[in-house]
């Protein structure tokens, strides 16, 4: 897991990883600390995604750039572009599900063009 402290550093970080998922939380929200380490145990089965944290309390700005009411805020973006967000109660089955459908079409589509 990243900590991301700025909002050029999230940007970097979309645009660096095909797979990027941003969790965005704040110190002080206890459905933040208790689903953090479900979703960092969750995304072990996808190696190719890479976990960003961002604390909302040090860039306010994250919310009106990722229209984000409420935390926590769990956004997927493939290849820069935004696929799934959930956000304050969230399923982790169904989070799970969603994302490894998406997760192994691109990565399927990946390793083909590859060949």
């Amino acid at each position: 897991m990243i900590n991301l402290t700025s909002l050029t550093s999230v940007e970097r970080f979309i645009e660096e990883h095909q797979f990027s998922f941003l969790y965005v939380s704040r110190p002080n929200c206890g459905v933040c600390h208790a689903l953090l380490p479900q979703v960092k145990d969750m995304l072990k089965e996808f190696p190719r995604i890479e976990l960003g944290h961002i604390n909302a309390d040090d860039i306010e700005e994250i919310a009106g750039r990722f229209s984000i009411f409420t935390v926590p805020a769990l956004l997927l973006f493939v290849d820069g572009k935004e696929m799934i967000r959930e956000a304050h109660f969230v399923h982790m089955q169904s989070l799970q599900d969603r994302i490894s459908k998406i997760y192994n079409m691109v990565a399927v589509k990946s390793d083909e063009n590859k060949l």
